[in-house]
């Protein structure tokens, strides 16, 4: 097959939690291929997520060999999961597994910090609750309970990482990914000494910071290969989301609200996150765990029917909004914000014998977007304001009508999808394409517009307020 020419296409790869993406864009953002192949998150013990890093890595090359095919792209740049972190030896072998932003086995090392003052000193610093979820508790843990890990790590990377220095040769890690780890000050943009000295660890033994526009070439190929960011920021810059008057909405695997701000900003309370991007761009948000995982656990786990999601939401269509009263936190793994308590726990309530496998899946789509919308009261308190801010939606979950306007009605405010839904491998591009020097507007292309229906507002709004009540009631338990 003849190459197509290289100054018309661009690769993101989107390495994802669950499975890594390529796709091709032209330098409008329109998709000329795509690529996906998933793999297993593993639990070998009770709190415990993994992964294998040669498994990710055998996954991303076998992505980018079939998305090259018959293609010569002028470049390949990255988009990753943030907060995972392996431990490798001097010759670059993994010494442990991947521990992945679910993993909540560090939450003792999480609850002995809050008892001290560190808790908050750490968060002024770097903009992250101290959370089992952070690679920083993580070599925390293993300092503590891994002495043998943690003597013979050589470097502490992401998955991102991994990748990168296989391709490139360089153990290079952008700001943005950088800005998740907990151990870089969002007001230097540096790996934060005191932290450091807190894990006995040497700035040596993690990554370079580079600005997400980095480039390198393939030590093993003839490819540009661009730093590019985590998924959460270039989730905002692909769906047009880092301007002013839009918040990004992401629902993968986890969940997330980003909203664009020029500066660090820190929740006196330690509820939300933040992190950089490029330059003066910065975001605040809140990451919850329970996204459409908690869906998948519903399907294969409590269900275990083999019928599609499709089939399983047209069913909940049929439910009115608010489920008829029943109500379902999903707090299955822990949860991070804004209650970041590893040890949370789900709850179904209000369950009568009307209720039917309908119901609750619709009560799970609800459940989870109260979780999110909890986040944006905190980011956006002004209701007034709310309403003049645009979502925009990404990942897997924009492509349901159904949960689309559940959001505009569970948050009431206008949702919009962009014409590339695959917003963090285009924001990945994005960055590749600044760091070549291509100039394009980078335009919010609404692809479906969602309105708030204000029948909905009264019943969501009752459900919301029970729901915020329910983690409060029951933590005692």
């Amino acid at each position: 097959m003849d190459q197509i020419k290289t100054d018309k296409f661009y690769i993101g790869i989107d390495i994802g939690t669950t499975a890594t993406k390529a796709v091709c864009f032209d330098v409008d953002g329109n998709v000329i291929k795509q690529i996906s192949h998933s793999y297993a998150m593993h639990h070998p013990k009770p709190n415990w997520s993994i992964q294998y890093p040669q498994e990710i890595l055998d996954t991303v090359l076998r992505c980018i060999n079939e998305i090259t095919a018959g293609i010569n792209p002028q470049f390949i740049s990255f988009s990753a999961a943030m907060q995972s972190i392996i431990a490798i030896d001097e010759a670059g072998k993994p010494i442990t597994d991947a521990v992945l932003w679910a993993d909540s086995r560090a939450d003792t090392i999480v609850e002995n910090l809050k008892q001290t003052n560190k808790a908050n000193d750490f968060y002024q610093k770097t903009g992250i609750p101290v959370h089992p979820f952070s690679p920083m508790t993580k070599i925390a843990w293993w300092k503590e309970f891994d002495s043998e890990i943690f003597l013979k790590a050589h470097k502490f990377i992401s998955i991102k990482e991994y990748v990168w220095h296989y391709l490139t040769g360089e153990y290079s890690i952008d700001s943005s990914m950088a800005s998740g780890t907990g151990l870089l000050n969002i007001h230097t943009l540096k790996w934060d000494d005191d932290i450091l000295d807190f894990l006995q660890i040497k700035p040596q033994q993690l990554s370079e910071i580079y600005e997400v526009t980095h480039q390198a070439k393939g030590i093993l190929d003839d490819f540009l290969y661009i730093l590019g960011g985590g998924d959460g920021p270039l989730a905002n810059l692909g769906t047009g989301a880092m301007n002013e008057g839009f918040m990004a909405l992401t629902i993968g695997t986890s969940g997330a609200v980003r909203l664009p701000i020029r500066q660090p900003y820190l929740d006196n309370q330690m509820r939300t996150q933040c992190y950089h991007l490029h330059g003066s761009q910065y975001l605040s948000l809140g990451a919850v765990n329970n996204g459409a995982i908690v869906l998948q656990w519903l399907k294969e786990t409590i269900l275990t029917t083999t019928v599609s999601y499709e089939e399983l939401f047209a069913g909940a269509e049929k439910i009115p909004a608010g489920s008829e009263g029943l109500l379902f936190v999903p707090y299955l793994l822990g949860e991070r914000a804004p209650i970041w308590d590893a040890s949370a726990q789900g709850s179904l309530l209000g369950m009568q014998i009307i209720h039917t496998q309908e119901h609750l899946v619709r009560a799970t789509l609800e459940g989870i977007l109260f979780g999110l919308f909890q986040i944006t009261e905190i980011l956006l308190p002004d209701p007034d304001k709310r309403k003049e801010t645009i979502i925009m939606a990404s990942g897997g979950f924009g492509k349901s009508q159904l949960w689309l306007q559940m959001v505009a009605d569970i948050f009431q405010m206008k949702v919009q999808t962009s014409q590339t839904i695959e917003g963090s491998a285009w924001g990945a591009v994005l960055t590749g394409l600044q760091s070549t020097g291509i100039v394009v507007k980078n335009q919010n292309k609404a692809e479906k517009i969602f309105l708030p229906n204000p029948a909905n507002k009264k019943v969501y709004t009752d459900s919301f307020a029970k729901f915020s009540k329910v983690y409060d009631l029951l933590k005692g338990l």
